[in-house]
């Protein structure tokens, strides 16, 4: 057992001040050994710190160097681009461009952006009503999440907060700072969190909270996929059933342990889980043309009572084959018609809006034109159609009523993507910093909030210009108070590659 020498200060600065006072005599440090019982490594770590101590009052100070605007760019635009750490930051510049900077430079340069950041966030709004979406992404600590407001329809984040506590208090306070800032919603979309929908009814009770129809309809398909394997388990299992009745056919013992020697009972078994899962197939289909935000059929484009007059046919028919199913599928099945049961009115807020537009135009726009604008408007995406080239192919007495619907159309809501896609973009970082702070979330929502659309419909505006200000910058670092780039080089220029890989 090492036993630890107790001396006092006093004593540990006068073993010092004799070793520094008769450096290099002879003997000195063994003869302090034997006296205070220290070991010689001790003595000579005393000597050392003192000798520090006396040189830090004399040593000139270190002279700062205030970071170059290219530098704090590249800095920058490694971390969000690259998804580098702050070591894997300083090794990009220095292999790439051959520029070597300390860590404590670049930590600045981090934190000053991000506190610019954060002041960004709080005194910034849209200037009209959106719809938000709302989610949680967890990271490593279960106990608490990441807190996000996303702009449905331009995918600017208007909230990032976190991580926090995922419930109704903690959602009631980011709330509560958006109404602060300014930011008005009149449409709320989400998943089936309780805590989410608890802070949403208790700030906004008034506002309509639309629950993610994919969320069911994945449930729907992971549902479906399970009948389906065991169909396909069922079938696999013939020839052994085969096997074991022409055993028994010959006299002899059935082997195994579930035995199974009659092929007629497999046979009706196979056709009885077949039948549940092409049942369940065929409802969970009629649900998802039903929850489509325009419905059609012979009878053309469905109204709210027909759309739910329909919709309770199908889970009358789903609560059916539950009960008719095989007994070792009717809780799955028992349990998907429970869950939809209950989601079933928030999954359609966005209906009574919809159905309102298509009968306040069917004066103008009579029942078939605007089941013919439907048909084209569900297939647009097939087609390579936008609304604009939907409302330029029909005839121009159309047009007028025409842009209305379509409008209505284009501005339901029934998904969360949006917020998906933003958690998407955060799950690298997450992974590379295990623990994002508030300062970091805000860069990295400034950067997206501002990056133009390189591709798609929205190709060649930012986030921030879709949801209303038309004359925000491009540059998320100019929004940040950074002076703007110089011009980028050209391909055939020297250094291009160079900076292009360390972009």
């Amino acid at each position: 057992m090492v036993q630890r020498h107790r001396s006092t200060p006093e004593q540990q600065l006068q073993w010092s001040a004799e070793m520094i006072t008769h450096a290099g005599e002879y003997g000195l440090v063994t003869r302090l050994a034997r006296q205070s019982g220290l070991s010689r490594p001790t003595l000579y770590a005393l000597k050392a710190r003192a000798l520090q101590a006396l040189h830090q009052p004399f040593a000139p100070p270190p002279v700062a160097v205030a970071p170059t605007v290219a530098l704090e760019r590249q800095v920058l635009t490694l971390l969000v681009h690259a998804h580098a750490t702050h070591r894997g930051i300083q090794t990009c510049l220095r292999q790439l461009l051959q520029q070597g900077h300390s860590l404590p430079t670049i930590t600045t340069i981090l934190q000053t952006a991000q506190q610019r950041a954060v002041t960004w966030m709080t005194s910034h709004a849209p200037a009209t009503p959106r719809a938000l979406a709302l989610d949680e992404l967890y990271a490593n600590n279960r106990s608490g999440a990441y807190l996000h407001v996303v702009d449905v329809q331009s995918g600017a984040v208007w909230a990032a907060e976190g991580p926090l506590a995922a419930d109704a208090e903690s959602w009631i306070l980011v709330l509560w700072s958006l109404q602060e800032r300014g930011v008005i919603w009149d449409r709320l979309v989400g998943d089936h969190g309780a805590a989410l929908h608890a802070g949403a009814q208790a700030v906004t009770p008034d506002v309509p909270f639309q629950r993610d129809v994919w969320h069911e309809l994945d449930r729907c398909a992971r549902v479906q996929a399970r009948l389906d394997r065991a169909v396909a388990r069922l079938v696999a299992r013939t020839p052994a059933v085969e096997r074991q009745a022409a055993r028994v056919a010959a006299g002899k013992r059935a082997r195994g342990h579930h035995i199974q020697a009659d092929v007629t009972i497999h046979q009706s078994d196979v056709r009885s889980a077949q039948r549940t899962a092409n049942d369940v197939r065929f409802l969970t289909q009629e649900l998802r043309r039903l929850w489509e935000v325009v419905v059609i059929d012979q009878r053309g484009v469905l109204d709210a009572a027909q759309r739910q007059a329909d919709l309770a046919c199908a889970m009358a028919l789903l609560a059916e084959v539950a009960a008719t199913a095989p007994a070792a599928q009717q809780h799955e099945i028992g349990a998907l018609h429970k869950t939809l049961e209950a989601a079933l009115p928030d999954l359609l807020t966005f209906v009574a809006q919809v159905a309102q537009v298509q009968a306040d135009l069917q004066p103008v726009l009579p029942p078939d034109q605007q089941a013919l604008l439907g048909w084209a408007w569900l297939r647009r995406k097939s087609l390579g159609w936008t609304s604009a080239t939907l409302l330029e192919a029909v005839p121009a007495a159309w047009q007028a009523g025409g842009r209305i619907l379509l409008h209505s159309w284009d501005d339901a809501v029934r998904v969360s993507s949006s917020v998906e896609r933003w958690h998407s973009i955060l799950r690298p970082h997450v992974a590379v910093h295990r623990t994002l702070t508030t300062g970091m979330l805000a860069l990295l929502a400034v950067w997206h909030t501002h990056r133009v659309f390189t591709r798609g419909v929205n190709k060649g505006k930012s986030p921030l210009q879709l949801s209303g200000t038309l004359d925000a910058p491009t540059d998320w670092l100019v929004a940040l108070g950074y002076p703007p780039a110089a011009a980028p080089l050209q391909p055939d220029q020297p250094g291009a590659a160079v900076l292009a890989c360390a972009a």
